[in-house]
């Protein structure tokens, strides 16, 4: 097949993605951050920011209909274990589907990040990405969930914010310090993609007591 035809026959399915992401962010804009998913300079931007080749243990937050799932599975290693976890049970469904044994599917709430990986018998993972739209949520809320993600990430892991808002950066300066910001503008919209590193210069250095293995 050509490339020309293999990218025609592309087209319907990406089209059909748009529109079923645009669907469920008109049933619950507070959960989803944009009106239609990732485009590919932002996944390889936050990749890259996440250091996701050289991490064993990788958790994503709201992986929506699985884009940077997917480009995440192609970059990490075989021995490698991701844990996407999505509080939408329509784009979990379609997560779900994706067949790859390194791939852990869970339904559920980021604030519970915890028990979440102790229940998958997974260790403190050194690479966080999140696309959940912490603007569009209380203050509480997205606090519970930045400590949740201090608390697991190892020491030196990255926990990498995709975002819109810079809320983000306020509720994370208390618990993981500085932050490093990228601007992706070859997405719609533009997206800010905020890192930060735990006990390495620009996270809290509590971070380097917390134990590989989590308790």
């Amino acid at each position: 097949m050509s490339l020309r035809k293999e990218n025609s026959s592309m087209l319907p399915k990406v089209m059909n993605g748009c529109l079923f992401f645009f669907q469920e962010f008109l049933k619950h804009p507070l959960q989803i951050g944009s009106v239609i998913p990732s485009s590919q300079a932002l996944i390889r931007r936050v990749i890259d920011a996440a250091q996701v080749k050289q991490a064993k243990t990788i958790v994503e937050l709201g992986p929506g209909t699985g884009c940077t799932t997917r480009a995440i599975l192609e970059n990490m290693g075989r021995d490698a274990r991701l844990l996407s976890i999505e509080i939408n049970p329509n784009f979990y469904s379609i997560i779900s589907q994706i067949q790859d044994g390194r791939l852990i599917t869970h339904l559920g709430d980021a604030r519970k990040l915890k028990q979440i990986l102790n229940d998958h018998h997974l260790q403190a993972p050194e690479a966080i990405i999140s696309g959940i739209p912490f603007s569009t949520m209380s203050d509480e809320c997205g606090s519970q969930i930045i400590r949740a993600i201090h608390e697991v990430l190892a020491p030196g892991g990255r926990f990498v914010a995709y975002q819109l808002s810079k809320k983000v950066i306020s509720l994370c300066s208390p618990v993981m310090g500085q932050e490093r910001v990228q601007l992706e503008f070859l997405n719609i919209p533009p997206m800010r993609v905020c890192c930060w590193e735990k006990g390495n210069g620009n996270g809290n250095g509590s971070g380097t007591n917390v134990t590989r293995k989590l308790q």
